[in-house]
């Protein structure tokens, strides 16, 4: 029994540092098998892979605007470039991909193969461009709330921050950990559009052993991560509500998540007749976008 236990774990530590180095550029010095089966397992643990990108992100926001001094605009575009150097553009890249097949409006099959020509088309730029930009400006909002939302009088005008600034930002890493889990759900949830077994078939292939287990998995993982994040941050002062606020803030991101993605995931598996990884990665980005959305109207 405890040999058992000893290689569950260290299976599971495998496919944890599979999933860090798929998804991410951090560091992770270990040598792998990759196979159907360490795909399968690494997924469960995409969101703590969205939870450790999303503490970085906060933490240098946090420093550049607060100990730097630097103004929110600067920061967020310091932030928001650290943020795509941090996953290597990879879901950038699904999106520009998905504009330029989606909005091509030509057949299925002309959709996919334009999907998966290596070169991006003006489509393909110009959401890059505009996601960006929406991301840059949200970032910017969350970081103006560090600078402007300190002091009583705001905060008895403003009853969700409690008086802190630091609140909302300390947040952002919901955003990661629940537009990552998604792409988990969508895999396990909707089909696959390519035969998995013609030449290539696309990083998404990879996934398809992916079922809803390992969806509920991941799903648990998000939940013990969120719920670790928010308890942390309240006990450090960081995250100044009230518990019941902020399990109320973790629902609605939850909600918001499994609301537009489904309809993402709909909408782009009637046209395409299912997903590809490069939907995949397009869908963590508009999600990690509205998350970010929902944290600023709820800021303010």
């Amino acid at each position: 029994m405890a040999l058992r236990m000893i290689r569950m774990v260290r299976r599971q530590a495998a496919a944890c540092a599979a999933a860090f180095q798929f998804l991410t550029r951090l560091p992770v010095p270990v040598q792998l098998q990759y196979d159907d089966a360490m795909f399968r397992r690494s997924v469960i643990w995409y969101p703590l892979v969205g939870a450790v990108l999303g503490v970085i992100v906060a933490a240098l926001g946090a420093l550049l605007t607060g100990w730097a001094g630097l103004s929110a605009e600067v920061s967020a575009a310091l932030v928001l470039g650290c943020w795509v150097a941090l996953t290597g553009a990879l879901h950038l890249d699904g999106l520009m991909d998905t504009a330029d097949g989606l909005l091509s409006h030509r057949s299925r099959e002309r959709m996919l193969e334009i999907m998966k020509d290596s070169r991006v088309g003006a489509m393909g730029v110009v959401a890059c461009v505009l996601l960006l930009l929406v991301k840059w400006t949200l970032l910017s909002e969350l970081l103006h709330s560090v600078q402007s939302m300190n002091d009583v009088e705001s905060a008895r005008r403003h009853p969700w921050t409690a008086g802190s600034g630091s609140t909302w930002l300390a947040l952002l890493p919901l955003a990661a950990i629940w537009s990552r889990w998604w792409m988990v759900a969508a895999v396990a949830g909707f089909p696959y559009a390519r035969s998995t077994d013609e030449a290539g078939a696309g990083l998404g292939g990879l996934f398809r052993t992916v079922r809803l287990r390992h969806a509920v998995a991941s799903f648990l993982v998000g939940v013990s991560v969120s719920g670790m994040m928010l308890y942390a941050g309240m006990r450090l002062g960081w995250v100044q509500l009230p518990a019941m606020q902020a399990v109320l803030v973790l629902l609605v991101c939850i909600a918001v998540t499994c609301g537009i993605g489904f309809w993402l995931s709909r909408v782009m598996t009637r046209k395409l007749g299912g997903l590809t990884g490069d939907t995949y990665g397009a869908m963590n980005e508009l999600l990690e976008a509205s998350l970010l959305l929902v944290l600023v109207l709820m800021a303010g």
